[in-house]
């Protein structure tokens, strides 16, 4: 059980018996001690759950604060809440970084967060100590990037790291409350924009204007929902011609500025139904340009070798980076084709939002499409594409007519 100790006074004692005199009204007398006047007057100790000792000081004319300092502890260490008055010292950064450590191992997702961190949160945080970074801190930081002019949506990515960061602080009993969480700051409001697919006169413009190497690439994105790396990794051994299915299961994309082979986004593996249009173009670019034999490491730079005949290449015959075939390739093709490139809106993603676009209007239903498009969650897929779902409406007039026929209807069938 803790105690408090008043360091500039004592309980006097007889200089021969050692033992406490006290006053006429039988209390123990009070005298000075030598540290009288000097440092603060209270000094709080007790010990901590793992059984160090510590100590908390408190000025003159502070005693009721001590003691409900000496109470809240005693309660807290019941009630298994305690927390080590030192623990929030520690930087941002550190705790950041142990952070890090936590999240996915996916060297691709290290990366990206690695990037966030060192070039968003470390620069404005990461001298702080944990207990100085409060709510009013929060809103500050949140005001800095509205001034800097930074997009709402990548503040709320910036704002769920930092919320998620203080949250492990929690959970590592440094600090009592995410400040992140607090009512007094407002979490960035997210941008959704509509999805305007592209007219098939756009999407065969492109494609047509894309060199006949890499034409294939927008037959893969538009008519079987393939990602940008996951076209760049396809392989013709992919296709289950009987079934006529294609199976998605890796991607490229570059770790540590080296291109890796890898699984699909969210390490999910899909099946894609492959029409018969498609598989002819797949066929007769296999037939014109052949495969080439690729072998790149899994997953990181120092990966087991993965070994896959690539079919769109660069003309040395290397395997492409997105980041290049889009500055390369891509773009290029819109110049060619006298179409302006129109940023969010033209990149390759476009491929598969027009994929969407099309199965959702021929009937595909949207649980059908989220498995298509490998979405995890298929509230994603409505998020994104409910808004181009055909109307229902036209088929419930009719539904009901049946019933409540219309004069020319009913005419019509007693005549």
């Amino acid at each position: 059980m803790g105690h408090i100790q008043d360091r500039w006074y004592r309980a006097a004692k007889h200089p021969t018996t050692r033992e406490p005199i006290l006053d006429t009204k039988g209390k123990p007398v009070r005298e000075k001690t030598s540290l009288y006047g000097v440092g603060r007057r209270y000094k709080v100790r007790y010990t901590d759950p793992s059984g160090e000792e510590r100590s908390e000081s408190f000025p003159d004319k502070q005693l009721g604060a001590a003691r409900a300092f000496l109470h809240k502890v005693e309660n807290d260490k019941l009630a298994g809440t305690y927390l080590d008055p030192d623990a929030g010292n520690i930087l941002f950064e550190a705790q950041a970084r142990s952070w890090l450590k936590g999240q996915s191992q996916d060297a691709a997702t290290q990366q990206t967060l690695l990037s966030r961190l060192n070039s968003q949160l470390i620069p404005y945080f990461g001298k702080r100590r944990l207990s100085s970074i409060n709510p009013a801190v929060a809103r500050d930081w949140l005001g800095s990037m509205n001034e800097a002019g930074m997009e709402s949506n990548y503040q709320l990515v910036l704002f769920d790291t930092m919320t998620s960061i203080m949250s492990a602080a929690i959970d590592d009993r440094k600090i009592s409350a995410n400040p992140f969480r607090a009512r007094s700051v407002v979490k960035p409001k997210p941008v959704r924009r509509k999805i305007v697919p592209w007219t098939e006169d756009r999407l065969w413009s492109v494609h047509d204007a894309l060199e006949p190497g890499s034409q294939l690439a927008a037959s893969l994105g538009a008519g079987a929902g393939l990602r940008q790396g996951e076209i760049l990794a396809f392989s013709p051994d992919a296709i289950d011609r009987r079934a006529k299915m294609l199976n998605v299961v890796r991607q490229v994309r570059v770790v540590q500025r080296t291109l890796v082979f890898a699984l699909p986004k969210g390490s999910k593996t899909r099946e894609t139904p492959l029409s018969d249009g498609v598989l002819e173009e797949i066929d007769a670019h296999v037939e014109r340009f052949g495969t080439t034999t690729v072998t790149l490491p899994w997953l990181v730079p120092d990966g087991r070798p993965e070994t896959v005949d690539l079919v769109i290449l660069r003309g040395d015959g290397r395997p492409w980076s997105g980041d290049l075939f889009n500055k390369v390739v891509w773009q290029a093709a819109f110049k060619d084709a006298g179409l302006e490139y129109r940023n969010r809106l033209d990149g390759m993603h476009a491929l598969r939002h027009f994929y969407a676009s099309t199965l959702l209007a021929n009937g595909v239903s949207v649980t059908e499409l989220a498995e298509y498009l490998g979405h995890s969650d298929v509230k994603t897929t409505l998020e994104t594409y409910t808004h181009l779902m055909p109307t229902s409406s036209e088929r419930a007039r009719l539904a009901v007519d049946t019933v409540f026929r219309p004069s020319d209807l009913a005419l019509a069938q007693t005549a």
